[in-house]
């Protein structure tokens, strides 16, 4: 099979950085998985995810004028997509699961309303420290 963008093929992990890991496809040519393409939660450390010669399936996202072959484990997968938030230790889904469906006055008008309790909070330590309002000083 040709590798072209958007593919999907089966390859074998031959390299691990701190920044991505190296797939090796067929006829020999070989891409990087950026970190950030290698699962749907933060990875921190590559190396709990992937080991070499690990066979994976990749999708190809980019391929370069100079032969270098951007792929994705992540985007390889085909489970829907899920709503910004990620899921807890449990596996339970976390965050603001309709904050996606929100239009982008209701989530201004909801960071808006957020920052000013926000404010009023600080306002409120800030002048009792000062002895209150109106408080006078000799």
């Amino acid at each position: 099979m040709a590798i072209e963008v958007g593919a999907k093929l089966e390859g074998k992990v031959t390299g691990i950085t701190h920044f991505g890991a190296f797939v090796e496809l067929a006829e020999g040519v070989t891409g990087l998985v950026h970190i950030s393409e290698i699962a749907d939660t933060y990875v921190r450390d590559i190396r709990e995810h992937l080991k070499i010669n690990d066979i994976v399936t990749v999708k190809v996202l980019h391929m370069d004028k100079d032969g270098k072959i951007s792929l994705s484990i992540r985007q390889a997968s085909d489970k829907p997509a899920e709503p910004r938030g990620g899921r807890d230790r449990g596996g339970r889904p976390y965050g603001r699961p309709n904050a996606a469906r929100l239009s982008f006055e209701d989530k201004m008008s909801r960071f808006l309303r957020d920052s000013e309790e926000r404010i009023s909070s600080l306002r409120k330590n800030t002048e009792s420290k000062r002895g209150g309002r109106g408080g006078r000083r000799s």
